[in-house]
């Protein structure tokens, strides 16, 4: 994400540089004309698509002297322009945490070039994980999935799901599509910009993926256990750069990180290796939403697998990588650094660059020494 500079002129209607820095006003008019459409006859039958999440299905119980109407949901094709609508509120509430909060703290903390990119990067998705962790966790207590995990797989396919369930699908897949144009809106730098995309394909795919095939209720445990990770390691990094002293958190962010990949591949095969597996709704059938079949299971665990030993590649190589700074700065503190005079002294503090004493050959004593003769 790189530093937007201010220029005192205005650009061009319509050019790169004039949609870059008025994004969130266009996309809010967009959104305006969806939630305008609602308040007209006319336009609220299509305007409603967008906003409101579709395909209702209503049951009727009899437990207890009265009937109880709980409403459920399925997925349909509807459901592509919900996830476009609120991709358009997720770049307004982009936009809001960028200017309102963390362009003030960028200000304050005066970072350099890499630092407010990786700054903004954290925060962003620090409020993501947040809410979608506090929001996640709700609905697996209130849904009974902690207290029976075998509410995971019993009852394939899972079709039907809560208002709650499926909004939180709808504003997962709308996040991670919105950040495809903000690696625009941000000008996202080339070195970066493979690495965020295969990270939001990612992402897009497991969702989508859980979504479509049923698989809701695992991909629900999963993504909360993923984000709950995810958030301490980019909460660590905000803390890190506002004080270099404070790295416990990558610690604690380190182990968590392992038990979280191995509790993903631990109940991935227990729901799909074993739970669906022995379940008696066997086959594909695509009407009622079934994809009970082995090469399906297969392919599902084979995706897991691989995303998480890939996430376990790039996790050793940044230990690694962190390991090899601390060993190159360690020598570079126990350098002993002669202060004789005031004089010296005054120089070092010049030449010091975040803790460390930068040195070039007018100071040497040698040349002071040549130069006195």
């Amino acid at each position: 994400m790189a530093i937007r500079k201010k220029t005192n002129k205005n650009p061009s209607v319509f050019s790169h540089e004039f949609i870059i820095q008025n994004h969130a006003d266009i996309v809010s008019c967009v959104a305006m004309v969806f939630l305008l459409g609602l308040m007209f006859e006319v336009t609220a039958k299509v305007a409603v698509f967008f906003v409101t999440v579709q395909y209702n299905v209503t049951i009727t119980t009899n437990e207890g002297p009265d009937e109880t109407s709980i409403n459920f949901f399925h997925h349909g094709l509807k459901d592509l322009a919900t996830v476009f609508f609120y991709m358009l509120v997720a770049i307004i509430m982009h936009a809001i945490i960028q200017e309102y909060v963390l362009d003030k703290i960028n200000r304050r903390m005066h970072f350099s070039k890499t630092k407010h990119s990786k700054f903004n990067e954290s925060g962003q998705l620090s409020a993501f994980y947040l809410c979608s962790c506090v929001w996640g966790a709700s609905i697996l207590v209130s849904e009974h999935f902690l207290s029976n995990p075998v509410r995971l797989w019993e009852g394939y396919p899972h079709t039907l799901m809560s208002f709650q369930m499926k909004f939180f699908y709808i504003c997962q897949m709308g996040y991670w599509l919105h950040a495809l144009p903000e690696l625009y809106f941000q000008k996202t730098k080339k070195e970066d910009f493979l690495r965020q995309l295969v990270y939001i394909g990612l992402y897009l795919v497991q969702i989508g993926g859980a979504y479509l095939l049923n698989l809701n209720r695992l991909g629900l445990v999963l993504l909360v256990l993923h984000y709950f990770v995810e958030l301490l390691f980019h909460v660590s990094r905000l803390l890190y750069f506002s004080n270099e002293n404070k790295q416990g958190g990558f610690t604690i962010w380190a182990i968590l990180f392992v038990l979280g990949r191995l509790l993903t591949l631990s109940l991935s095969v227990l729901t799909i290796g074993f739970g669906l597996a022995g379940s008696e709704q066997q086959g594909l059938d695509l009407s009622s939403g079934n994809f009970n079949v082995l090469i399906v299971r297969i392919t599902v665990l084979a995706v897991i697998c691989v995303t998480q030993a890939f996430m376990m590649w790039k996790f050793i190589n940044f230990q690694l990588r962190r390991w090899r700074e601390h060993a190159q700065t360690q020598p570079m503190k126990k350098k002993p650094v002669a202060t004789k005079s005031k004089s010296s002294k005054k120089e070092n503090k010049a030449n010091g660059v975040n803790g460390a004493v930068a040195s070039n050959g007018a100071d040497s004593p040698r040349a002071r020494k040549e130069k006195s003769s």
